[in-house]
């Protein structure tokens, strides 16, 4: 096989380790629209990270990770329904992004790449980028893991028996800002949620206890990567696009 279907195909698998246990909190905890907001806020990472000369893989962690604070801080104060306000800041990061290139005349930028992701295009550098986000994630979750279970199921309990449920909280937000950043690379910044939630989604009628869920979750989403590029190869269709539409096919069957 050619190099760079294999890295296409290991940077997928490292994606989906992290995506399935992370979405399946964000299932349980209704955090889709949080997460949207975010990946929306990715492509405005990319054009600050071309404004600016520095890296655009920093460019969108860094965005991320204060957007992701600045909407935590919003949610506790703000007297908008959530979904409202998350909506709002979604669509306007969006569209901040898309003015700011814009302006750039003297870069040429794969717009289609950013917003729908390009999986067939990984580079080397890439490759260790996603798998060092993947595992500085997956470390950080099981750190996290009983108590933030703990906040999910019942927080009010979980802070009488002292977990420190703010800051759980904000750790679990942080990691989804890393998620959500690194996958924009491979599935797009309007298809990062997806790739979250519908292999949880999946996996969630065959699970027992959380661990399961997380387990078949990721297990659901490296089979949609492995389909999905197989489908982009023959077919000569969207890598991103295909491996979300892998994916739904995969949770339609589940439904069976």
């Amino acid at each position: 096989m050619d190099d760079f279907v294999l890295r296409a195909l290991a940077a997928g698998l490292g994606l989906a380790a992290i995506a399935g246990p992370l979405g399946s909190f964000v299932l349980w905890r209704r955090m889709a629209f949080f997460g949207d907001a975010l990946a929306h806020s990715a492509l405005l990472g990319v054009a600050l990270g071309f404004l600016l000369h520095v890296d655009v893989n920093l460019g969108m962690v860094a965005m991320c990770v204060a957007f992701a604070l600045a909407l935590t801080g919003l949610l506790a104060r703000s007297r908008l329904a959530p979904d409202t306000l998350l909506s709002i800041s979604a669509f306007t990061a969006l569209s901040a992004g898309l003015v700011v290139l814009s302006f750039l005349d003297t870069v040429r930028v794969d717009l289609i790449g950013y917003l729908f992701g390009d999986l067939l295009a990984v580079s080397p550098s890439d490759l260790v980028w996603i798998w060092g986000g993947a595992l500085v994630a997956l470390a950080g979750l099981a750190v996290i893991w009983r108590p933030l279970l703990a906040t999910t199921v019942h927080a009010d309990l979980a802070a009488v028996e002292g977990t420190r449920v703010g800051q759980v909280r904000l750790c679990f937000v942080l990691l989804l800002a890393l998620v959500v950043a690194v996958a924009a690379k491979i599935v797009g910044a309007l298809l990062v949620t997806a790739l979250l939630i519908v292999p949880a989604a999946a996996a969630r009628r065959f699970a027992r206890s959380p661990e399961q869920m997380a387990v078949g979750a990721a297990t659901v989403g490296a089979l949609a990567v492995a389909g999905g590029l197989g489908a982009s190869l023959l077919l000569d269709t969207p890598s991103g696009p295909s491996v979300v539409l892998t994916a739904s096919l995969l949770f339609a069957l589940s439904l069976l």
